[in-house]
């Protein structure tokens, strides 16, 4: 960080799995918080930096399993290894942030709990979307954990145009931003696992039937929302794809690499028309 002198500091990094947090919670912790920790203080001694925003997750709040979404307000906490060590960050960026990061002149730190992230060209191993994109590639039918369970599903571009926008205010000099802010689907988006994999299905062509997990399965939050009217009332943003036109996008992401057409062409093409939409 010294050697490139940053203006803006985005901390994405992270152990991100939740059945993985259980089978390495040494690792998912020593990644998780002390990985938040190196950054943070790595920042604080470099004279460039004015603006920090530190990516955590919707799972950082103490789940109730109530039908309220979860606000800025709530308290940190988490079930297993993965929520808890996103909570725990979540506790360490508001410790920098009243220690080191709010006197006159410091930069400013703000932290940001995203839904359920999804997006064409995600590989990553137990997670719902690529877990079907593989089976169907395969032709054979998906396995799946926890059907009931609801999630605030959310286009990967919502997101990082939200983080965007609390980097732009930090660099400007607003503390009033540097703080948590929730970015997450319309209410009416947040849907089952069995829904999403239906649509998916329909979406691709193919039977939406899928087989049940047979294994253990440990403990995952069954219902979780997140209320964004915070970042609606003072920042303005909102989401610009519905749950369905998101689902299209990443199935016709993948149908088009599929066939041969360059990975990063296709991902700037929905950039931009993701852009186009929000002018």
């Amino acid at each position: 960080m010294a050697d490139a002198e940053p203006e803006i500091v985005f901390h994405l990094a992270a152990q991100p799995l939740v059945r993985y947090s259980y089978q390495e919670p040494i690792e998912t912790y020593a990644t998780n918080v002390m990985g938040t920790v190196h950054v943070l203080d790595a920042a604080r001694h470099v004279p460039s930096v004015r603006a920090i925003v530190a990516v955590t997750s919707d799972k950082c709040y103490e789940n109730r399993e109530w039908v309220w979404p979860y606000r800025e307000s709530d308290p940190m906490g988490g079930h297993d290894p993965y929520s808890s060590s996103k909570g725990a960050a979540e506790l360490v960026v508001s410790a920098y942030r009243r220690s080191y990061f709010s006197g006159p002149g410091a930069p400013l730190v703000a932290s940001v709990r995203a839904g359920n992230v999804i997006g064409g060209g995600d590989w990553a191993v137990d997670r719902l979307i690529p877990d079907m994109v593989r089976a169907f590639e395969a032709g054979r039918s998906p396995v799946i954990r926890s059907p009931a369970s609801v999630r605030p599903w959310q286009h990967v571009l919502e997101a990082l145009t939200g983080y965007l926008r609390i980097a732009e205010r930090l660099f400007d000099g607003d503390a009033h931003v540097a703080t948590g802010w929730n970015f997450g689907p319309s209410e009416d988006d947040a849907k089952t696992v069995a829904w999403i994999v239906d649509r998916i299905a329909t979406l691709w062509g193919v039977s939406s039937e899928w087989r049940d997990w047979q294994g253990d399965v440990p403990h995952e939050a069954g219902l979780l929302r997140l209320d964004c009217s915070k970042v609606r009332a003072e920042l303005g943003w909102r989401p610009t794809f519905t749950i369905d036109e998101a689902l299209e996008r990443i199935v016709q992401w993948h149908k088009a690499v599929q066939l041969g057409e360059d990975a990063r062409t296709v991902t700037l093409n929905q950039i931009q028309e993701f852009l186009r939409r929000q002018s």
